[in-house]
């Protein structure tokens, strides 16, 4: 187990210019990092108009129990906005920044109840570093931890978590969407009132919203019961999609100096294409291209995969593609190794 956690990051002996600009070139060439705002729209008003017909649902099911059934296409429905947020805090839809903040804040803060703000800062962060344990936010030290010293001198209930990480994972994945919402409003609360104003007013539309309209169309006990299964299966959902890209990949250190191109190829995994696989990561499972492009529309990723794949093996960079099942057992390995490590010493 521990040499899992040791394992060495390699690097490359550093060529001259930039790795990454002869790949660049050729996927401008071919046209994969033009816009396509026509589809995006398009996709956009189908997903719309699917959290419409849900709702629609709500109110004709009405005060029956059966109306819990409709928090499965409702967080379905409701991943799928935060994909859209997610595409528009890239600048992947448009040319306009005013286009992506508009799409941007009704899909995240209208729709999900949570910060387009707080996501764009701490998703770009990630972007710039990921897996580096001091620069990339989604592996700073939380209720899991991703190295050994992280978890130094953690005892009582997040000792106990951390030590059983990897079985507890996807419950935890339950509150994600939870806390989504709280980190939002932690966020634009330390904010110049003058800058989350808006932000704040959207969460509390979608609050008052959510809630009153569950409350209007069933009962509270319903009503909560709808919204618990609701946010589990989103936060399940989302969670989901993210945790194959990164999780058990190399973790660069202070000492690692490594170009653009090997930063974001050695920290990420892709999940193998196929139409449903496409479907519920939303494309995200190409994560090697979207790192590399972040800004190439989602639609595109899975075009650009040939040209990056033999791009690396042509200049000797590992590059990973894997089935879903197998991206979640290395990533649940990695996360018991280090769990293991941590039970070690009160079985001795």
């Amino acid at each position: 187990m521990s040499a899992l956690l040791d394992r060495p990051t390699t690097t490359r002996p550093k060529s001259k210019g930039s790795d990454f600009t002869p790949l660049l070139r050729e996927i401008k060439d071919s046209g994969l990092l033009q816009r396509r705002t026509g589809r995006y729209l398009d996709s956009i008003a189908v997903n719309l108009l699917c959290l419409a017909a849900v709702v629609a649902g709500l109110i004709l099911l009405g005060n029956s129990w059966l109306v819990l059934l409709l928090a499965i296409p409702a967080a379905l429905f409701t991943t799928r906005a935060a994909f859209f947020g997610h595409d528009a805090g890239h600048q992947q839809i448009g040319r306009s920044r005013r286009l992506h903040d508009a799409l941007g804040q009704l899909h995240a803060n209208l729709l999900l109840g949570m910060s387009y703000g707080w996501w764009n800062d701490k998703h770009n962060r990630h972007h710039a570093n990921p897996n580096h344990t001091d620069k990339d936010p989604d592996v700073a030290a939380g209720v899991l931890v991703w190295t050994l010293d992280q978890a130094e001198g953690r005892t009582g209930l997040h000792g106990w978590l951390r030590c059983h990480q990897a079985r507890i994972f996807f419950p935890l994945l339950t509150l994600e969407g939870l806390a989504l919402k709280v980190s939002s409003i932690r966020y634009l609360a330390g904010r110049p009132v003058r800058e989350a104003w808006l932000e704040l007013s959207l969460i509390a539309a979608h609050l008052t919203l959510y809630f009153g309209g569950l409350l209007l169309i069933m009962s509270p006990q319903k009503a909560i019961v709808f919204a618990i299964l609701h946010h589990a299966l989103f936060g399940l959902h989302l969670g989901s999609v993210f945790a194959p890209n990164h999780k058990g990949m190399e973790m660069p250190g202070a000492d690692t100096h490594w170009g653009h191109l090997e930063k974001q190829v050695r920290t990420s995994r892709n999940v193998n294409g196929h139409p449903v696989t496409d479907w519920m990561m939303g494309g995200l499972n190409y994560q090697i291209e979207h790192h590399l492009f972040p800004n190439m529309p989602r639609a595109n990723l899975r075009h650009a995969q040939g040209a990056v794949r033999a791009y690396c093996q042509r200049i000797g960079v590992p590059y990973l593609s894997t089935t879903i099942i197998d991206s979640y057992t290395q990533g649940l390995h990695h996360m018991h190794a280090v769990g293991h490590e941590l039970r070690e010493p009160a079985t001795a």
